[in-house]
Parts: C-alpha cells; structure tokens; sequence
C-alpha cells in the first residue's frame, strides 16, 4: 500500500531531510516560526496535554549566553545559526488540562498532583511535542539541527526556571554549505516490526 502523502512531501519531511550543520545567512522570521507552531500545535500528545515550551534565542547577546552552556562541537554551529529555539518541558502542564481536555477537568489532580508523576509525562510529551517541531520545520522549508549536547543545568538556570526542563536545542534556517553528513544508517522493517 503507497502512503496518501505526496512522494515529494514524504522526501521534504523524511527521506531527504537530515540534521543541518550549517545555515545560510537567510533570517528565520516570526512568521514562519508562527506557521510552524500553527501546523504542529495539532499534534497528538496524552490526554491532549501540551508541555513544550519554546524559548527563540534572537539576540546577539542571549546567543552569547547559551554558546557557552553548549557542548564544545556544537557552539560554532549555534552561534552561526540564524534562528535557535531552546525547547523546554513545562513541569506545571496540568494547570492548562482543565481547558485542554474539558470533558475530564479532573485529571488535573486526579492524574498530575504528584510532582515526579508530572515530570515523566512533561517530558515524554514534550519530547513527542519537539519531534513534532522538528518535522514541522521542514515543512516550512527549512532545516532544522537538533542537539541534546548541552549543559541542562546551566541553560535552566540562564534561560528557564525549576519548573521548565530543558529537552534539546534547535538550530534552524536554509541548509548552508556543506550542511549534511552523510545519512546514517536505518533498522529495517524487520528489525523493529514484529507481530503477535
């Protein structure tokens, strides 16, 4: 069976698109990043939650701040970017359950009054949330350049609060030169699919 997708769009979002390196000088603007948030805000996540949070890191000396809490390889490539995003996991998500999922308002505390029960689930859906973002900045037409090479602890402390945990950084702009390693290696169907 094809997939109803357009060849061209299943490429843009998956077979063509890799981790860029390095970006062009082209400026990521509010509008395209709005357009992203727009697509990718209907994404599934668990009792239609929504703990990401995104912090885009635009100005010259903010930028200065998070190179510094950057794994060593990946600052050169965070400092060049023309847009970063910080995405983060909201630890106090359950405050919004009451308008997210109306028809069960008591999950807020019947599910999330324990702090370490919130945290497994802020971060599992803000994880599913940043692949979101990911696939969503592709189909803006951009390349996006994810890292979890970082100091979490500093970039909580400089950019977020007790109740934000920082889950990755996100380069994004046009592919530069150069902009991709070769692509890395997949399991094939077989090696992950199995039926009972």
């Amino acid at each position: 069976m094809s997939l109803v997708l357009d060849p061209a769009a299943q490429d843009l979002l998956f077979r063509e698109a890799r981790t860029a390196n390095t970006f062009t000088d082209e400026p990521v603007t509010e509008e395209q990043v709005q357009a992203i948030y727009d697509l990718v805000k209907y994404g599934p996540t668990s009792m239609n939650m929504s703990p990401l949070r995104i912090v885009l890191v635009r100005s010259a000396e903010a930028r200065e701040r998070l190179v510094q809490h950057m794994a060593e390889g990946n600052q050169p490539k965070t400092a060049a970017a023309p847009l970063v995003a910080i995405l983060a996991a909201d630890n106090d998500f359950h405050e919004e359950l009451p308008q997210l999922f109306p028809h069960f308002p008591q999950a807020k505390d019947l599910f999330f009054g324990d702090r370490a029960v919130r945290e497994g689930s802020a971060a599992l859906n803000g994880a599913l949330q940043a692949a979101y973002f990911i696939v969503g900045v592709r189909a803006a037409g951009l390349a996006a350049g994810p890292m979890t090479g970082f100091d979490a602890a500093g970039i909580q402390k400089e950019f977020l609060d007790a109740d934000h945990t920082p889950l990755m950084v996100v380069n994004i702009g046009k592919p530069g030169e150069d902009a991709w390693f070769p692509r890395s290696p997949r399991l094939s169907y077989d090696e992950v699919i199995t039926t009972v």
